[in-house]
C-alpha cells in the first residue's frame, strides 16, 4: 500500500514543481526589469504578480491532490492568455516586444499537462483570440493580421501535437513495461517448471535405483532370516528339553549371532528407506567416509554376488560441498555401473572394485575402479549426457550419470571417466572441501 501510495504521489510532486518553476520566473521579470533598465510599471508589475501566484495556488492544490492535473492545466491554460495579453496591451500592443511571446503560451501550457489535450486546445484557442482583439485594439485591419494569425496558429499547434506525441510515448512505454513484467512472469513460470522437473528427474532417477537395489534386498534379508529362524528353533528345544538344563555360554552365543542378524536386516532397511526418502539435500555437509560406506552397503546387495568391493579410505578427511544423500546417490551409481561393466565383461570373470579416497588441494579425491572390459571409445565424449545409455532397453535410463555428473559440477567439483591400460573402467570424482568444517571419522 505505501509502494502504491508512493507511485501516486511522484507524479504530483513533479507537476507542482513545474507549476512552481513557472511562477518563479514569472514573478522574476519585473526584477530583472528593475534591474536593467531602472524602471518598473505598476501596472505591469501587479499583472506578472497575481500570474505567479495563481500558479503558487495551482502548484499547491495539485501537489495536495485537491486538483487533478488536467483542471489544473486548463485553469493554467485560463490565467496565462488574459495575463499575457494584459502585459502585451500595456506595453504597445502588436508593437510590444512581448507581442511574439503570446505564441508560447500554448508550448508552455503543454508543459503543465502534457497528458491531457483539452488545456493545450483552450490556451490556443485563447491565444489566436488574443492576436485578434489586440490587432483590432490597435486599429489593425483584419487583411493585415490574418496571415501572422495564421501562422501563430500553426506554431501553436505545435504544443497540441507534442501533447499527443507524449501521451502515445507515455502509452508506448506502459506497454513495454507491461510486456517486461509479463515476460519476467513467463521466465519465472519456466524457471518453476524447469526446477520442478528437474526434482522429478532426479526422483525418477533415484526410484531407478532402488528398484535396483530393491530386486537383491529379498537375498541379503533371507541369508539373515534364515539363521535367525534356525538359531530361534534351536532356542525353542534347548529351553523346552527335559533332559537337562541348557548350556547358558552356548545360549549367550546364540542370542548374540540372532542379535546381529536383526541388527543386519534393519540395517538394510534403514539405508534403503533413507536413500529413498525425499529431501533437500543442496544445504547439507557431506562425509566422504560416511557416504562410501553407506554406498557400499547399499550396493553389497548387487555386489556380493559379483565378487568383492575394496575400500581404501584415507583418515581424516574433510566434509565436503556435495550434500550427503546426493554423494551416496553418486556413489551407489558409480558402484552399479562397475558391476554392471564387470557382470557383462567377455570372458566372465569374477568381480574387483575398488574404491579409493584422499585428501588432495582443496577438497577430495575419490576413485571408483573396475576390471571389467572398459568402456567403448566412441561413448567416452557423450557418458555424462542426459539419455545416452550404452546399456540394453530396459536397463538403464541415460540419467544416473548425467544427474552424477550435474550434481557434483554444481557443487564446483568435477567428475571424469577414463580406460585404463590395464582393463577396465576409472571414474574420478572430485569434491571441493568445505572450508572450516571438521574432518570427518
Amino acid at each position: 500500500m505505501l509502494a502504491d501510495n508512493t507511485a501516486l504521489q511522484a507524479p504530483l510532486r513533479v507537476k507542482r514543481r513545474i507549476f512552481f518553476v513557472s511562477a518563479g520566473m514569472i514573478l522574476a521579470i519585473p526584477l530583472i526589469r528593475l534591474l536593467i533598465t531602472g524602471t518598473l510599471l505598476p501596472t505591469l508589475a501587479l499583472v506578472q504578480l497575481l500570474w505567479g501566484l495563481s500558479y503558487v495556488l495551482l502548484g499547491v492544490l495539485v501537489g495536495r491532490g485537491l486538483l487533478a492535473p488536467w483542471a489544473a492545466g486548463t485553469v493554467a491554460a485560463g490565467v496565462c492568455i488574459p495575463a499575457v495579453t494584459a502585459i502585451i496591451h500595456f506595453t504597445g500592443g502588436p508593437a510590444s516586444p512581448f507581442f511574439v511571446t503570446i505564441v508560447c503560451a500554448p508550448l508552455i501550457v503543454a508543459l503543465f499537462a502534457p497528458d491531457s489535450r483539452l488545456p493545450t486546445l483552450v490556451c490556443l484557442g485563447g491565444m489566436l483570440g488574443a492576436v485578434v482583439v489586440l490587432n483590432v485594439l490597435a486599429g489593425v485591419p483584419p487583411r493585415a493580421f490574418l496571415f501572422q494569425a495564421t501562422m501563430f496558429g500553426c506554431i501553436g499547434s505545435f504544443g497540441v501535437y507534442g501533447g499527443r506525441t507524449y501521451r502515445r510515448l507515455r502509452e508506448a512505454e506502459k506497454m513495454a513495461q507491461e510486456q517486461r513484467l509479463h515476460a519476467l512472469e513467463q521466465l519465472a513460470e519456466s524457471e518453476r517448471l524447469r526446477l520442478r522437473a528437474e526434482r522429478e528427474r532426479a526422483e525418477v532417477e533415484r526410484l531407478v535405483l532402488v528398484g535396483q537395489l530393491a530386486s537383491g534386498v529379498a537375498h541379503e534379508v533371507n541369508n539373515p532370516l534364515a539363521f535367525v529362524k534356525s538359531n530361534l528353533h534351536y532356542l525353542e528345544r534347548e529351553l523346552f528339553d527335559e533332559d537337562g538344563p541348557p548350556d547358558q555360554a552356548e545360549l549367550r552365543e546364540l542370542l548374540d549371532e540372532t542379535r546381529q542378524g536383526v541388527l543386519r536386516i534393519q540395517q538394510i532397511v534403514t539405508d534403503l528407506r533413507r536413500f529413498a526418502r525425499e529431501g533437500n539435500a543442496s544445504t547439507e555437509e557431506g562425509s566422504t567416509a560416511e557416504a562410501i560406506e553407506e554406498a557400499r552397503r547399499l550396493a553389497s546387495v548387487r555386489l556380493r554376488s559379483l565378487g568383492e568391493v575394496v575400500v581404501d579410505i584415507t583418515p581424516g578427511l574433510p566434509g565436503v560441498g556435495l550434500g550427503q544423500r546426493h554423494l551416496v546417490q553418486v556413489l551407489v551409481n558409480l558402484l552399479l555401473n562397475a558391476a554392471d561393466a564387470v557382470e557383462e565383461a567377455v570372458p566372465p570373470r569374477r568381480a574387483r572394485i575398488e574404491v579409493r579416497a584422499r585428501r588432495v588441494d582443496g577438497g577430495v579425491r575419490v576413485e571408483v575402479v573396475d576390471n571389467g572390459t572398459g568402456i567403448p571409445l566412441e561413448a567416452l565424449p557423450r557418458l555424462f549426457e542426459p539419455f545416452f545409455t550404452t546399456k540394453p532397453p530396459g536397463k538403464g535410463t541415460g540419467l544416473g550419470l548425467a544427474l552424477c555428473h550435474e550434481y557434483v559440477c554444481r557443487t564446483g567439483g568435477s567428475l571424469t571417466a577414463e580406460n585404463r591400460p590395464e582393463g577396465g573402467a576409472r571414474f574420478v570424482l572430485t569434491l571441493k572441501e568445505v572450508l572450516g568444517a571438521a574432518a570427518a571419522a
